[in-house]
């Protein structure tokens, strides 16, 4: 007879017993049961009561799909876990999954190598070409983390750590798995996978992975989970038994960076040297939803080609430097890659700007460029905390948020989201009229505004990305952020800057 797990697993997709792997079993089962009764000639006797058999376990229906499942997963727990030692064959089990899941080149979408190119224009690298060859490297970089991060799952729950685990949960995790893309720490939720999707598979945190198991094996069996009786949210998730939902439930309540360890930034840097062992980085990371690219094997081991790379490690409860809290990637020896912390967009939380300010005094004039978004990211933290107050903001304040006088500088890929946040909220016109001392009708928001003449200041950027000819074009006295003209000629924006000198470095 089934066990609670195969009802469960049943409950949870009611047609996985006529699916051609499970149905295959069971005509396997059937054909080598025939060849034992013809080899054994049983007797009328026995004939009687195999009519018996057969008649008893057609008025048993409702148990033959879990009968079905549990003759499949004994097939899927031989292939699995008996070979766990035998390199080759495991290779082989990899190889079949890395085929069924892993993105195929063709796949990979156009909008990928488009935020290439714009990273690369916001990293200050100009318009760069993604020739084919980089498209080759681009590529294989992301099959590559997709087949480690999916390894990391297949090594965990084929090795003796993962024994407690029935082979039934097993799969229901590991199927779960294959759906999700990269967690979202605002929304506190996984992103669906679909085939086109480059991130690499979720991080497998351990004890999260063990909660959440060990919740559903209980709930398929009947018993209460003691300390999750009385909460409500974790109760309705149980019941719907979503892996992705309890699984992101788990890594934010269970096992999460709390608030305390943030606030406490004491810890260590770790250096990790260029063309060392890649692999104690990237166990470093996994587990912690960094949402670093590092975390992945092949990234990790050519950003370790590349240059030295230093990790802060803030202590958790229990004194250990395991918290990574701030990466710093070298471009060789003496340039500053790239500076990430582990906030919405990889921008640094806004306790740990002290340990990063400190450190980049060490790399001299290189560590000076980045101060600049240290301080940038002190001041706009000072002001978020003042409008989450509601305190009124002083004419510096708007100058520094509105860029008037400079961009703000970051350390994620995108611009801080708490930017846009406080501004949500303002009259932008008004706050920019108080600043600059213009008129509300001087200040434009469009490009249309900013085309319709006796405009002295346009708001961000300028997007004129349509225009051919800029004959008869009488732009904005002054632009906040880049002139963005892609498809006028090179001629007609060298006249341009001779018009505006002003704009010179503005006009892209």
């Amino acid at each position: 007879m089934p066990n609670p797990g195969e009802q469960f697993i049943h409950s949870r997709d009611s047609k996985l017993h006529t699916t051609p792997p499970v149905e295959h079993e069971q005509k396997r089962r059937k054909r080598k049961k025939a060849s034992l009764e013809i080899l054994q000639k049983p007797t009328n006797k026995e004939k009687e009561k195999k009519k018996e058999e057969e008649k008893k376990e057609s008025l048993e229906t409702s148990h033959k799909p879990a009968e079905k499942l549990k003759a499949w997963f004994e097939v899927l727990e031989k292939t699995h876990l008996s070979h766990s030692e035998d390199p080759q064959v495991m290779q082989r089990i990899k190889e079949y999954y890395h085929q069924e899941h892993v993105i195929k080149p063709e796949d990979i979408p156009e909008a990928y190598f488009d935020n290439q190119r714009r990273l690369a224009r916001e990293q200050g690298h100009g318009d760069i070409e993604i020739t084919g060859e980089m498209r080759e490297q681009l590529t294989e970089v992301i099959l590559s983390d997709q087949k480690s991060t999916l390894d990391n799952w297949l090594d965990y729950l084929t090795s003796p750590d993962s024994s407690s685990f029935p082979i039934w949960a097993k799969y229901w995790a590991f199927t779960g798995m294959l759906k999700l893309s990269t967690f979202d720490k605002e929304k506190h939720a996984f992103g669906k996978r679909d085939k086109d999707t480059v991130a690499p598979f979720a991080d497998l945190n351990r004890e999260a992975l063990a909660y959440v198991v060990d919740a559903v094996v209980k709930k398929a069996e009947g018993k209460d989970i003691p300390d999750q009786i009385d909460n409500e949210e974790f109760q309705k998730l149980l019941q719907g038994a979503n892996f992705g939902k309890l699984y992101a439930y788990a890594i934010e309540e269970v096992t999460p960076t709390e608030e305390s360890e943030l606030l406490t930034t004491k810890g260590e840097w770790v250096k990790y040297d260029q063309g060392s062992d890649h692999m104690p980085l990237v166990e470093s990371l996994q587990g912690h939803g960094t949402g670093w690219c590092t975390a992945g094997e092949n990234t990790a081991k050519k950003q370790l080609a590349g240059g030295d790379f230093y990790v802060y490690y803030s202590y958790d409860k229990d004194g250990q430097p395991i918290i990574p809290r701030v990466a710093i990637r070298m471009d060789g020896k003496a340039k500053i890659g790239e500076v990430r912390g582990i906030s919405h967009e990889q921008n640094l939380d806004p306790y740990i700007n002290d340990v990063v300010e400190e450190k980049l005094d060490e790399f001299g004039p290189e560590g000076e460029l980045y101060q600049k978004k240290v301080e940038d990211m002190k001041r706009l933290t000072e002001i978020d905390n003042r409008h989450k107050k509601r305190k009124e903001l002083s004419k510096d304040d708007l100058k520094f948020l509105y860029e008037i006088d400079d961009k703000i500088k970051g350390f994620g890929y995108q611009e801080d989201p708490r930017i846009k946040e406080i501004l949500e909220s303002r009259d932008i016109k008004g706050d920019i009229s108080n600043v600059l001392k213009i008129s509300k009708d001087q200040i434009s928001l469009t490009s249309k505004e900013a085309l319709s003449g006796n405009i002295k200041f346009h708001y961000g950027d300028l997007d004129l990305d349509s225009l051919t000819s800029a004959e008869h074009l009488t732009l904005p006295k002054s632009i906040g952020r880049s002139l963005l003209l892609s498809s006028l000629p090179k001629e007609e924006k060298e006249k341009l800057r001779q018009k505006y000198p002003q704009f010179r470095d503005k006009i892209q």
